[in-house]
């Protein structure tokens, strides 16, 4: 018996982590009937890392409505786990660029305060871990709206509280965390970052990042030096330096933020993901691993789902897989990075709408042809064997 392992992430826009499992898994099951397939739903820390965990875990999905970046309510999606304690948050959800229209986007006021009520629904629903996804923001306010949202005070030089956006952190002179939030204060956050610009300075949040949110380039030098002020304010009246730890320039600087206000630890998406669903285990007990995502190109290479999965099964010294939608320029490079071999789902000329409304069958039919393929080299390689031991 072959025993396979799927652990894909999604195929963003057409299908969740868990439906390309699945796919995939009919069709290995259609043409090797008796092989143990299991599908496990991953991600790195992004977009589809809050359907990923809650399939995986047998959790649920919970709805709250919260600020968007411009002020506007809206209603907001986050998990909570299978084992009822861990909420996992995408802060895309409240405080993301998709979220407002572009003439709308503006770093100079949006505000993370969405990511906050969210944060604090969690708490609501009992849990006292939260993980938190920080990619995809609008924002450049190093947090400072979430932490609003949590009860801390933000006092200008009036003692008066300032406003929303990277605009108004040069105002700040005072910090009063004795409003937070106490379920906050009990609880354990970590947050799942896989870019390392820090706060501050030509790789910080405002000149990488700002300017797809909506900033002129009149407006970088100001937003940068806001956060520099920003991180000196909490340098001296919380005592922790965020300015230069790598990962604290994510999200408008929301990764400093997390950790000034909530004391958060900045992981790898991944590294996140895999732990909670205990891939390593389940990599141990398979004969071959199948991974993939929408597209494998130049920068898989740098963080993403297949080539965790791949670095982590090869440790295990198991042949790898991918499947994907398309192989873009560059996709070869991920040869050196663990993954033996790669298949696009598309079979036949089609447009890219065609492709993505058909995923699911594309999907079947390519684990069907790769498990004829695994299934025909075992059978070869033991006739191989048996050969051998006549002679």
């Amino acid at each position: 018996m072959i025993r396979f392992l799927i652990a894909c992430d999604s195929f963003k826009g057409s299908a969740s982590s868990k439906q390309v499992g699945e796919a995939i898994k009919s069709g290995i099951l259609r043409a090797v009937p008796d092989a143990h397939v299991e599908v496990v739903p991953v991600a790195d820390g992004g977009e589809g890392t809050v359907q990923a965990l809650v399939d995986a875990t047998g959790g649920r999905l919970v709805t709250a409505t919260v600020t968007n970046p411009i002020g506007e309510k809206i209603e907001a999606t986050f998990g909570i786990l299978g084992d009822g304690q861990t909420a996992v948050i995408e802060m895309a959800a409240a405080s993301g660029l998709t979220l407002i229209p572009p003439e709308k986007r503006n770093p100079w006021v949006t505000t993370t305060y969405g990511t906050g009520e969210l944060i604090k629904a969690a708490l609501e629903h009992g849990c006292r871990k939260i993980i938190i996804g920080i990619g995809g923001s609008a924002t450049n306010d190093a947090g400072a709206g979430m932490a609003q949202a949590l009860g801390v005070k933000l006092l200008d030089e009036h003692g008066k509280q300032i406003g929303f956006g990277g605009g108004e952190l040069g105002r700040l002179r005072r910090i009063d965390m004795s409003g937070l939030d106490k379920r906050a204060t009990e609880a354990e956050f970590i947050v799942a970052c896989d870019v390392d610009n820090p706060l501050t300075g030509e790789r910080g949040a405002s000149y990488v990042y700002a300017p797809q949110k909506g900033a002129t380039p009149e407006m970088l030098p100001k937003l940068d030096s806001n956060l520099r002020h920003f991180a000196e304010v909490v340098r001296q009246q919380l005592g922790i330096d965020v300015e230069h730890v790598p990962g604290s320039g994510a999200a408008g600087g929301l990764g400093a933020g997390l950790m000034a206000f909530l004391k958060a630890k900045l992981r790898k998406g991944t590294e996140i993901v895999f732990e909670l669903v205990k891939l390593d285990e389940k990599i141990a007990s398979a004969d071959i691993v199948i991974t993939g995502e929408g597209q494998i190109d130049a920068q898989t290479v740098f963080g993403k789902t297949p080539i965790g999965v791949a670095k982590l099964a090869k440790q295990y010294g198991k042949p790898v897989i991918a499947i994907t939608g398309s192989i873009g320029d560059g996709a070869d490079s991920v040869h050196s990075h663990g993954i033996d071999a790669m298949f696009s789902i598309v079979n036949r000329p089609m447009p890219l709408e065609k492709a993505m409304k058909e995923v699911e069958a594309l999907l079947t039919s390519t684990g069907e042809q790769l498990a004829r393929l695994v299934a025909t080299l075992k059978k070869h390689s033991f006739d191989c064997h048996t050969r051998a031991g006549h002679n």
